[in-house]
């Protein structure tokens, strides 16, 4: 069990790579907290959970919130008296060329994808700092390595969350805090879906994906999540401000 005892909280934890992580982070003897907006998802994790002999704490919560971020951590830090991993995890994603890109989507995107993650690690940190310990693991893209047109906000907010990532790497390095991010591919997840959707043709959308990984198909979030357990394994303790791209092979074309 590589995290027995430790305290994990995760945003956007209902659904996708979110909810995979915290099953398998749980199984591997975490006690972990669940962040959404979405009160039904996120008790479905944590039924999920008990089918698997595991328990999941979750709470209703909105990233975009700097008072639900605070509240977030503070809940965490009142029912177990520590984080030991920050799994920035929430994100949106708009397909839209710049022009065409409303303000309030551009807004959201890094209210949700950058500010979010900068809110969450301020309240998180400082708790860190004190136990001398702490991982944190941002969920980019590898959108935030290379651009892809029609995804002006999204790109731009995961460049964003690449230097943020770097940057408190930097600054925690020798305070026992480690940060890293998961530069993904495309996971088939419910922000996929609603990705696809947008294509107007949703089945023409996912055999594009599919062909431009060289892999040759999509990934699932279930392989996702043993990629964020490995950056938060004890036995990587000399890997901080690193971009792991697990992308099918993406970033190597």
């Amino acid at each position: 069990m590589k995290l027995k005892e430790k305290v994990a909280l995760i945003t956007g934890g209902g659904t996708g790579v979110g909810k995979a992580t915290a099953l398998l982070f749980a199984k591997e003897g975490a006690k972990v907290i669940i962040t959404g907006r979405r009160e039904q998802v996120l008790q479905e994790a944590a039924n999920e959970a008990k089918k698997q002999n595991s328990d999941i704490e979750h709470l209703v919560s909105d990233v975009s919130k700097e008072e639900d971020c605070k509240a977030a951590v503070d809940y965490a830090m009142n029912k177990f008296g520590r984080i030991d991993i920050l799994f920035n995890n929430a994100g949106v994603l708009y397909k839209e060329i710049t022009h065409e890109t409303t303000t309030e989507q551009w807004c959201n995107t890094f209210n949700v994808n950058v500010r979010g993650m900068y809110l969450m690690s301020k309240y998180a940190i400082p708790n860190m700092l004190e136990q001398g310990y702490g991982i944190i693991v941002n969920n980019s893209s590898i959108l935030g390595l290379k651009a892809s047109p029609g995804f002006a906000a999204y790109n731009s907010s995961k460049g964003a969350v690449n230097q943020l990532t770097r940057s408190m790497a930097l600054e925690y390095a020798d305070k026992g805090i480690r940060v890293n991010a998961i530069c993904l591919g495309t996971v088939h997840t419910p922000l996929a879906e609603e990705m696809f959707e947008q294509w107007g043709d949703k089945e023409a959308a996912i055999e594009r994906y599919i062909s431009v990984h060289p892999i040759g198909r999509l990934a699932v979030p279930e392989e996702i999540a043993p990629a964020v357990l490995f950056l938060c394994d004890d036995n990587v303790s000399f890997m901080t401000g690193t971009m792991l791209s697990v992308d099918g092979g993406l970033s190597a074309k």
